[in-house]
């Protein structure tokens, strides 16, 4: 794989008069759209030269880190400081127990199964979220809390995005709907190409239009947007999820372009200003591909969720998280290879106090039923066998109950705990109805074949047929291998 930057090619032809006004309105905003997507066009290629198959992810990255003892490694025999308030419920695999307020994944547990010993070492939001953004348990001396650097390990996104081909010319990895930010300090390392290289950012759809406005706030708005210390419905009702925003790869831009600017509109706008220019100009290859991007019917309907039918918003859920996943389903479908999808704002699932009645009404009601329409749709359009649904955290919570904060939150809940957590898989090859590892009785380490993030980030790529002997190069071209451990035995035939 060469780590030099991509070459331009030229275009064998002119584009057809709407394509050229569409890229004379890119241009307007004084962007090199081919400079852009030039960067992008590098596609890595898999161990031969040959391209990847085209498989593709959708990593639900659950901020905060939810708690194995109250949603898939239940322990009601346990003692009552321990096992909580709520009861298991059968599913439809025999032997198979999760937490009552799931009772929809319950029901379609043939196409899911479970992972119940991912182990790491590190209970800080942070570097847990960097731990399993990355898939690398050896964190650099250089990393630094709430600081990206051109230093850290590259995100699994954009290892992915870098490792298979791109198609349709989309952008082969995206994150949504917003970066992970703590709610004090700033946006998480562990997130962005790092080593990379900006060219293989993944590209951030900013769907939301206060990333870190409320930082008391969390869970899927506007009707599960909770109080996280009041452990109650909050009464902010003016949160937006606004899409289509492509915001452009940090880093390649310079300051003056870095604005909150709608592509789309733009293009749409000014295609009536250029009509009345027809004559036909020759563009790169790398400039028909953004356009394509910008303008083709598939990236837009993936992208105005918001205008589905209101059969289909009801299926999954009329509210960010329901918005979300029907936005990364259809960007899969497009042709996009990997979609991490953040679900939640400011650590949702950190749920140091008020942790069952925020489980209860307002986190387990909108993933259930969104995590389940997603799950549909890929089986009954034939797309889950090539599409793998992965949901994980950056870590467990406690196994027993705590009230330590009694001053900032009413009732007891749950804190860090990195040595274990459940992981749910879900199509891509993966067999349904299994469980991988077991918990000790107390729900705190793996009892049996424990997982490492390398092994959960390896089952990632291996999914997405990405060759055993692959390499990324840094910045200086020093390779580095994609797999750093086997994939998890046992998910797959």
């Amino acid at each position: 794989m060469s780590s030099q930057p991509a070459k331009k090619l030229a275009s064998t032809g002119t584009l057809p008069r709407r394509s050229m006004l569409q890229a004379g309105a890119i241009g307007t905003m004084g962007l090199s759209m081919a400079d852009v997507c030039a960067l992008r066009s590098q596609a890595a290629r898999s161990g031969d030269g040959s391209p990847a198959s085209p498989k593709a992810v959708i990593y639900l990255f659950m901020t905060g880190g939810p708690s194995q003892h109250d949603t898939f490694d239940m322990k009601p025999d346990g003692p009552a400081e321990y096992k909580g308030e709520f009861s298991p419920i059968q599913t439809r695999t025999p032997g198979t127990d999760i937490c009552e307020h799931m009772p929809m994944l319950a029901q379609r547990s043939e196409h899911w199964s479970l992972v119940r010993s991912l182990t790491h070492t590190d209970s800080g939001h942070d570097r847990g979220t960097y731990v399993m953004l990355t898939g690398r348990c050896d964190i650099p001396s250089t990393f630094r809390s709430s600081r990206p650097q051109g230093s850290d390990w590259p995100s699994i996104a954009a290892v992915a995005g870098a490792s298979t081909q791109r198609r349709q010319n989309l952008p082969t990895s995206v994150v949504l709907p917003e970066k992970i930010y703590h709610s004090n300090t700033g946006v998480y390392p562990g997130q962005f190409a790092g080593l990379l290289g900006s060219q293989h950012e993944p590209w951030m759809i900013e769907a939301t239009d206060k990333p870190h406005a409320y930082h008391s706030y969390s869970g899927a708005f506007p009707q599960y947007l909770f109080d996280l210390h009041k452990g109650e419905l909050s009464d902010k009702r003016d949160w937006r999820f606004e899409v289509p925003h492509l915001s452009l790869p940090e880093g390649v831009l310079d300051d003056r372009f870095q604005r909150r600017r709608d592509l789309l509109g733009i293009v749409e706008g000014q295609q009536r200003a250029l009509a009345e220019h027809a004559s036909a100009r020759k563009y790169d290859r790398d400039t028909e591909a953004a356009i394509t991007m910008m303008t083709d019917s598939k990236v837009k309907a993936a992208l105005d969720v918001r205008s589905s039918d209101p059969k289909t918003l009801e299926r999954y859920g009329d509210n960010s998280f329901g918005w979300s996943l029907l936005m990364a389903r259809r960007l899969v479908e497009a042709g996009v290879n990997t979609v991490q999808v953040n679900l939640g704002n400011f650590g949702s699932w950190d749920l140091h106090g008020n942790n069952f009645p925020l489980l209860k009404n307002y986190l387990f009601p909108p993933t259930d039923r969104a995590v389940s329409a997603l799950l549909d749709d890929l089986h009954e359009s034939g797309m889950l066998d090539d599409t793998l649904v992965v949901m994980a955290g950056e870590f467990g919570r406690t196994p027993k109950i705590t009230h330590i904060a009694r001053n900032i939150y009413k009732l007891p809940g749950r804190d860090h705990w990195a040595p274990l957590q459940s992981v749910l898989f879900a199509g891509g090859g993966v067999q349904g109805g299994r469980i991988i590892g077991s918990s000790d009785k107390d729900g705190a380490y793996p009892a049996s074949d424990p997982q490492k993030p390398e092994n959960f980030a390896s089952t990632i790529y291996h999914a997405l047929g990405i060759r055993r002997e692959a390499v990324w190069h840094d910045l200086s071209g020093r390779p580095n291998h994609v797999y750093l451990a086997d994939p998890i035995e046992g998910l797959f035939s």
